[in-house]
């Protein structure tokens, strides 16, 4: 049921990054390890199941949304995918 606004103590902008903010161009990334850095943690910090998998499911629509910023490799074994950052999507650098 929605609710109205005034309920909310505070209220935020929806603020959604572009991979190359958040991703180094030399990795690959899990949908995991994504999911961390969106929410700005270290890739490796330890979460209760329960927050990884919610942060996941906002990461998902994320990576479909900006499927052409992302190359995957091809998961060896039972190895979960990789993702890294699309040559073309890596800004160059500055020239001065």
């Amino acid at each position: 049921m929605p609710r109205p606004k005034d309920d909310f103590d505070t209220l935020y902008g929806y603020l959604l990054y572009e991979p190359a903010d958040i991703l180094d161009p030399d990795y690959m990334y899990t949908v995991g390890e994504i999911a961390r850095l969106m929410q700005g943690l270290s890739p490796q910090d330890d979460l209760a199941e329960e927050t990884e998998d919610r942060i996941i499911q906002w990461t998902i629509p994320w990576i479909v949304a900006n499927q052409e910023d992302f190359v995957i490799n091809d998961p060896r074994s039972d190895e979960p995918g990789y993702f890294g950052l699309h040559p073309d999507a890596v800004p160059e650098a500055d020239e001065e």
